[in-house]
């Protein structure tokens, strides 16, 4: 879907011109006092495709066009970021974008790789921890869902780790989101990456036969919880919030976070300028903006709930901040790749989990 979120005008300047204007002046320099308004027109706008949530979204891109004084003409994909992706492959020789807001820095890294993005080291992006942004500017994350256990709270023993999937305790009672999908399947590969291939394989092992439960997406895992259906499920931090505000019989973990664990999986937002957009500058201009600290504050207190990903910033009592969360150390760049070699291994494994 494309919006503009500039109120559209249907300015009578044009008119006014032809008008009053042409019975004093040449025809000429009327056409060209048009061509300047309609190219002023076309450079105080920046186009940007979006695979984020639009709730999310749609209010921080109207803030910027609000503040910059440049229109946003925004494309949301709410379907799948997979869609985002076809458009902007397909766009390579003709780009229609300046910038691409994704959910996850992992399609930023396919842009890069397939040519379709342009290095940019935003000032803003300085403090960043090293692990959320490209080590050559081609995409930079700032905000991000943390990967959390929904837990039933009847339960009298909560699971605190990712690992509590394999543990006899939990036999039958857990369920998770299908592989396939892009945050659980990012972070089953992140377990791969820390881990090493070997344990991690026999980790799924253990987990399918511990009986976990398939669910089709993190919203019907969350969903499942909450109906005392499952003890818990690994989720977004916003399925496991919308939960919380249907249930009093949930609470939200954040998980692995001792000195001897791996810390929670982050599934940051990224931020990504395209080679040949029309409106370079303004797209530039743009992810500034989304970088700021300001920003990542408004993310933190949306609906989606989001964790700055710089120290310092301000969130609301459900949300923690960067300093007092410990999160897995990953190269965001090599999870891609190792994800897109996995995919066999999880289709075979998520075929033999309880329906």
């Amino acid at each position: 879907m494309t919006t503009s979120l500039h109120h559209q005008r249907k300015s009578g300047l044009q008119s006014r011109i032809f008008r009053h204007a042409l019975p004093f002046i040449g025809l000429g320099f009327v056409v060209a006092v048009l061509a300047a308004c309609l190219a002023a027109e076309s450079d105080s706008s920046v186009v940007v495709y979006s695979s984020e949530d639009q709730i999310c979204s749609e209010p921080i891109l109207h803030d910027f066009e609000h503040d910059s004084g440049i229109r946003v003409n925004a494309v949301y994909d709410k379907e799948a970021a997979e869609q985002v992706m076809k458009r902007l492959l397909a766009e390579k020789d003709n780009p229609q974008a300046d910038v691409y807001w994704a959910n996850e820095p992992i399609h930023p890294d396919l842009l890069k790789e397939k040519g379709i993005s342009t290095p940019y080291l935003s000032t803003n992006a300085q403090k960043l921890p090293a692990i959320f942004k490209d080590p050559e500017g081609y995409w930079t994350a700032f905000s991000a869902r943390a990967r959390v256990l929904l837990v039933n709270n009847p339960d009298p023993v909560q699971p605190t780790s990712l690992e509590a999937y394999a543990d006899a305790q939990w036999k039958d009672r857990a369920v998770l989101a299908n592989p396939l999908l892009n945050t659980t399947g990012f972070t089953l590969t992140a377990l791969f990456q820390l881990w090493g291939d070997e344990r991690a394989k026999k980790f799924l092992t253990r987990i399918r036969d511990n009986g976990v439960k398939f669910s089709p997406g993190n919203s019907d895992s969350a969903d499942a919880v909450a109906a005392g259906k499952a003890s818990f499920s690994l989720v977004d931090i916003d399925d496991a919030f919308s939960a919380k505000a249907k249930s009093h019989n949930v609470q939200i973990i954040y998980p692995d976070q001792q000195k001897n664990q791996i810390g929670l999986f982050f599934v940051a937002n990224a931020v990504t300028l395209i080679r040949g957009g029309h409106h370079p500058d303004n797209g530039k201009k743009l992810i500034d903006y989304l970088l700021t600290p300001a920003v990542q504050r408004k993310l933190a207190y949306s609906p989606c709930a989001q964790t700055p990903l710089l120290a310092g910033i301000e969130t609301p009592e459900r949300v923690k901040r960067i300093e007092n969360i410990k999160y897995m150390n990953v190269n965001y760049s090599a999870i891609r790749k190792k994800f897109d070699a996995l995919k066999p291994t999880f289709e075979s494994w998520a075929s033999s989990l309880t329906r």
